[in-house]
């Protein structure tokens, strides 16, 4: 299993964001700020086209060391012999996470979305590689946010790697950082910038501290 080490910044790529830029580009740009990990995530793609796309994003990140993860889907994770899988809370409803980790194997990544310090504890127990937490801040892509409230508290009791998702930007992360978060996750926040090599390098740094 590749190991998520600490301070990685992972981004959700979602070509609606992008500027008009495919999936493929803003992986190619991404990594050259020094991303750690990647996510597949376009929910509007037919599964055909999903897949040649995804087998593309794969390719990519195996040459360059990076971390490759398939949103929702445990059974096409496998079949592109992706690193892992992330399930949404909605997507524990069709696969719980003893059937995903039968679906993929013992050697690849489980993540899960965490919105409440209850679904935290719970996702803390089981078997998962990393959790997703938030929205933290306001953001377009949910109706809602959790606030900053409770990132002391998951992280005392984190057994597992954290990433903190939602609005995260150049002006509030300091916010959890300075709380000690060490990884964080961006869609938004790297996806619409003019730059994404150089918007990249300077989340990659601030992480670093």
């Amino acid at each position: 299993m590749r190991k998520i080490k600490d301070h990685s910044l992972y981004l959700v790529i979602s070509e609606e964001y992008g500027k008009g830029r495919d999936a493929l580009a803003i992986a190619r740009l991404a990594i050259a700020g020094g991303v750690d990990m990647i996510q597949l995530r376009e929910k509007h793609k037919p599964e055909n086209e999903l897949a040649r796309l995804g087998m593309k994003l794969c390719k990519l990140c195996k040459e360059v060391g990076v971390i490759f993860i398939v949103n929702d889907d445990p059974v096409l994770a496998k079949d592109l012999d992706a690193d892992g899988v992330h399930l949404g809370q909605e997507d524990l409803k069709m696969y719980s996470v003893k059937s995903a980790r039968r679906i993929i194997g013992k050697g690849r990544i489980i993540g899960i979305s965490t919105h409440l310090l209850e679904q935290f504890k719970k996702a803390n127990s089981e078997d998962v590689d990393y959790i997703a937490f938030g929205p933290i801040f306001a953001t377009k892509t949910k109706d809602y946010h959790v606030g900053t409230g409770d990132v002391d508290q998951v992280l005392k009791i984190a057994r597992k790697p954290v990433f903190f998702i939602g609005g995260i930007n150049l002006s509030n992360i300091d916010e959890i950082l300075s709380k000690g978060a060490k990884n964080t996750a961006l869609i938004r926040g790297i996806l619409e910038a003019d730059d994404i090599t150089a918007r990249t390098k300077e989340f990659k740094n601030r992480l670093k501290g």
